[in-house]
């Protein structure tokens, strides 16, 4: 029989991969990811705001039990605080947008879940996202989950070929509705808890506030500036804006403008009209291929946000960097962002923009 290490976060995604997976035949072993306290965060303790709260913990042992499978937590939270909330605090000092659901998945979920399985003797790790793995001539292909709507290829796309071939996503041919009915008939008591919502660490949603509480640093109100360089007006500090963004900006001005760039060695903030939003080149950096490119120069589909559809572009790479020219050009392309070059429903592979021209 293979043994599986099944990732429970608490959450009815994760408990039914464990259901089924059992169904299949597989020996699962339940495991929490501990990973910070709520003091870390700025979260009373017992708030039960988070992904990592007693509740949670209490969710995921509660459906163990109920599957008669052993359950444990790991407590990573160290790492998690290196790997991701600090990398997520020094981004946003250089005037980066990061996305640490990605960090999470490369350091946490598939580095040390994933070492703890092997040391545990399991022959997979198993998670709840919504996408598929499929293998053809020995080569492992990552795909996208049957369910568009809830597709999650673009935060996996760090994953080795190695790390493909140990790893499976019960949920990819699956709708969330289907998952829902699933846990209902079998009694799991979070068959209608509510997905966590935006970043799981700062459950607020307020990242100027979480950054300034977390450094105990407050943000230096510096320029608005236009295109030219004009002084328009104040900003609370560049580190609480993002490409793209254009409410709050306290500007009383004739035209709707955006926050096009932030300089953060001069602390400025330069807004203009929509139409500077858009760019047609990126670079990207800390590429992972999952399936190398047999050329230096190819055409596929890039996606540069999770919301976001992917759009043609010619790619190139050169000295370990990947260059994307899109077609049409691209709104907002935000350096820290992911971006994922697909071939049809497979993952190519992707890495962290670097900078948009």
């Amino acid at each position: 029989m293979k043994k599986v290490l099944v990732a429970m976060s608490g959450g009815v995604d994760s408990s039914v991969t464990a259901y089924l997976l059992q169904r299949q035949g597989y020996e699962c072993i339940g495991a929490t990811m501990k990973l910070y306290g709520n003091a870390v965060i700025g979260e009373p303790a017992g708030s039960g705001h988070t992904c990592c709260s007693l509740d949670d913990v209490e969710d995921a042992r509660s459906v163990a039990f109920r599957l008669g499978i052993p359950h444990y937590v790991f407590n990573f939270s160290e790492d998690f605080e290196q790997r991701v909330i600090q990398k997520f605090v020094q981004s946003y000092r250089e005037g980066l947008t990061p996305n640490p659901c990605i960090d999470c998945n490369r350091y946490l979920k598939f580095g040390h879940l994933y070492r703890r399985a092997r040391e545990l003797d399991c022959d997979y790790i198993a998670t709840g996202h919504y996408a598929r793995i499929e293998e053809e001539n020995g080569v492992f292909y990552l795909k996208k989950a049957s369910d568009r709507s809830k597709d999650q290829s673009y935060v996996l796309y760090s994953l080795t070929q190695e790390q493909l071939s140990h790893t499976l996503f019960p949920l990819g041919g699956m709708t969330k509705a289907e998952v829902r009915e699933i846990a209902e008939s079998q009694g799991f008591l979070n068959a209608r808890k509510h997905d966590s919502q935006d970043i799981c660490f700062i459950p607020s949603g307020d990242y100027p506030a979480f950054l300034e509480g977390y450094t105990g640093e407050k943000f230096v109100p510096g320029n608005l500036v236009d295109l030219e360089g004009k002084v328009l007006g104040k900003h609370r500090g560049a580190a609480a804006y993002t490409i793209g963004q254009r409410r709050g900006l306290g500007l009383a001005v004739p035209e709707p403008v955006y926050v096009c760039g932030k300089n953060m060695a001069e602390n400025t903030v330069t807004v203009g009209p929509e139409s500077a939003l858009f760019s047609r080149r990126l670079t990207a950096k800390d590429w992972n291929w999952i399936l190398p490119p047999l050329e230096e120069e190819f055409q596929a589909l890039a996606k540069i946000r999770y919301s976001q559809t992917e759009h043609s572009a010619a790619v190139h790479t050169e000295n370990g960097r990947v260059y994307v020219t899109f077609d049409t050009p691209q709104r907002a392309i935000s350096p820290g962002q992911a971006v994922v070059l697909y071939h049809g429903d497979s993952v190519l592979g992707g890495g962290t923009i670097a900078a948009a021209e």
